[in-house]
């Protein structure tokens, strides 16, 4: 894959991670699609650049996973 494609692809997945996260989906899609660019990534030799980007998507996934959800709504 051409640097330029990877480039476009990897910037598409983070975007598209940044978006789940931002819709409520499921956590394990949401790490799938920045790991998903991280490998892509890798492989077009843009690993050093795009990794700690990744990083802290991930970190943040995590710390929201292990914050308590939020209250439900009263009982109306």
């Amino acid at each position: 894959m051409p640097e330029q494609d990877a480039r476009e692809r990897v910037q598409k997945l983070l975007v598209t991670g940044d978006n789940r996260l931002k819709q409520g989906v499921a956590p394990d899609r949401v790490r799938e699609t920045y790991e998903e660019a991280l490998r892509v990534a890798e492989e077009a030799g843009l690993g050093e650049a795009v990794r700690p980007l990744v990083e802290v998507r991930l970190a943040d996934l995590q710390r929201l996973g292990e914050e308590s959800p939020p209250p439900a709504p009263p009982a109306t």
